[in-house]
């Protein structure tokens, strides 16, 4: 038995509508999920009831309404959540593959589930408060059980109808699970109709390809999207990486390293910058390619890189911010690191250019990098004492600046010249309030100037002496704590 509850806002809203003897019936993706046994992201009621009618019905029981748009939707807000409610209607021609030119109203249900694009996407529910009852017109419950993704009647008139319904039969099969395959005739139709998704905007596209991505078989969306052709219309970048050997550190082309860096990615649940970087982190390999078999090179392909990456997400429409994130990463993906040779100054240069909030995202894309090259692992202590180096560089380093009182202040207060006399109080007051945070303040600092004002040189040189080596122990213990942290110790 499905255990979903249907929410209480919207059998409100059904029985409203039929309380005014009209036909409400949940459709879609919700019924899809529900017969799923998942837990809808949506829920869209279809009707016979027109939009005056529903507005009428609505306002009369004081339920807010808001007439949405020219295809029949009805927003109604019951508490305090909206919900879309659409009359059952009859599409006209597509004459630009993605929006009817007119839309009627039909009192027909079946009407209304045969423009829908998917079988599993055609099924309507009723009866909610007893059993409730799937009205499957189009055999969708048998193609969720046999895991097909399988167009209402034929794939041609559904894709001319709106291309989009190409790509989201492969974000479907990808995000539905690993065993959904698309059905032969639907799948040969995307082949043959493939360019038709010239004619979609980049940001309805862009947005299919995030959700393909972002699903536990992104892998999987990729190559169905290479397979059938649709992938030239998206990143067709990426397909010149089919074929493109590489070196003798890696074991695939360059088309395959990609795919498999960006399943590492997957697997261990990185965010959508890591796994979008992971997917193109390579993509100027091709165009930087000299040479051939084992000692092949790609000099400079991260820089080059970084400026095709850039190119298809600002094509894509992608935000600034993700743009300049992930182009970011591409750019310094590449960064040397040995433990033996890199020094604390190279290790700053590269958190200076990367941002220090992104080196973790860097740091996982290099591990993704290296999965994908087909070695059997990544190297974990390098990238233990890389984590190390990175945050040791990026802490405020303990000097004498800590101190909230100077050189100048030291010598107004003692009336002095400069001297050696300042650096010794100075390396005295450091290692106080390194024991005694509390005394860096200017009353404490400026009493006790006074006081070592007033030592003679030789005691206050001993003192400064032993308060240098209470401060390597307190940077050394420091430093030790860190090292513990990343298993360095």
């Amino acid at each position: 038995m499905n255990k979903i509850q249907i929410p209480k806002n919207i059998l409100t809203a059904i029985e409203v509508l039929e309380k005014n003897n009209f036909e409400a019936f949940l459709v879609g993706g919700c019924v899809r999920d529900f017969s799923l046994n998942k837990i809808p992201k949506d829920w869209d009621i279809a009707t016979n009831a027109k939009p005056e009618d529903m507005i009428k019905v609505f306002n009369e029981e004081k339920i807010k309404t808001l007439y949405e748009n020219s295809f029949g939707t009805v927003v109604v807000f019951v508490d305090n959540t909206s919900i879309e409610i659409t009359t059952y209607r009859i599409e006209g021609d597509y004459n630009d593959k993605r929006h009817p030119e007119n839309v009627n109203w039909t009192e027909n249900l079946k009407e209304d589930l045969k423009r829908r694009d998917f079988t599993i996407n055609a099924m309507a529910m009723n009866g909610l408060r007893g059993t409730p009852e799937i009205v499957d017109l189009f055999n969708g419950k048998k193609d969720l059980k046999d895991k097909i993704i399988k167009t209402v009647g034929d794939p041609d008139e559904r894709f001319s109808e709106d291309a989009l319904r190409m790509l989201r039969a492969i974000r479907f099969a990808t995000v539905l699970g690993e065993e959904w395959i698309i059905e032969k005739n639907t799948f040969n139709s995307i082949v043959k109709n493939k360019d038709w998704l010239s004619k979609v905007s980049n940001e309805r596209i862009r947005d299919e390809f995030v959700k393909i991505i972002s699903s536990p078989y992104a892998k999987k969306g990729i190559l169905l999207l290479k397979e059938t052709g649709l992938l030239h219309y998206i990143i067709p970048e990426l397909e010149l990486g089919y074929d493109c050997m590489q070196n003798k550190h890696h074991m695939y082309d360059v088309f395959t390293h990609n795919l498999e860096s960006l399943s590492f990615a997957v697997k261990k649940d990185y965010n959508l910058h890591i796994r979008i970087a992971a997917l193109l982190h390579d993509i100027a390999k091709p165009e930087t390619k000299r040479g051939k078999g084992e000692n092949a090179t790609f000099y400079n392909h991260e820089i080059i890189g970084a400026q095709i990456t850039k190119k298809i997400l600002n094509r894509l429409k992608f935000s600034k911010k993700d743009i300049d994130k992930i182009v970011n990463l591409v750019r310094y993906h590449l960064f040397y690191y040995n433990v033996e040779e890199v020094t604390e100054s190279s290790i700053r240069r590269l958190v200076k250019n990367v941002g220090l909030e992104n080196m973790n995202d860097l740091i996982k894309l290099r591990m993704c990098d290296r999965i994908g090259s087909g070695c059997p692992k990544a190297e974990p202590y390098k990238l233990r004492h890389l984590k190390y180096l990175i945050e040791k560089v990026s802490k405020d380093p303990i000097s004498v600046k800590m101190i909230k009182i100077d050189g100048s202040e030291i010598m107004n207060l003692l009336d002095i010249n400069p001297s050696k006399k300042i650096g010794l109080i100075l390396d005295i007051l450091l290692a106080e309030i390194l024991e005694s945070p509390e005394k860096n303040n200017k009353k404490y600092l400026k009493e006790r100037t006074l006081i070592l004002g007033s030592i003679v040189d030789e005691e206050l040189e001993s003192l400064a002496a032993e308060s240098k080596k209470e401060v390597n122990s307190i940077i050394t213990k420091e430093d030790n704590m860190t090292k513990e942290k990343y298993w360095l110790v």
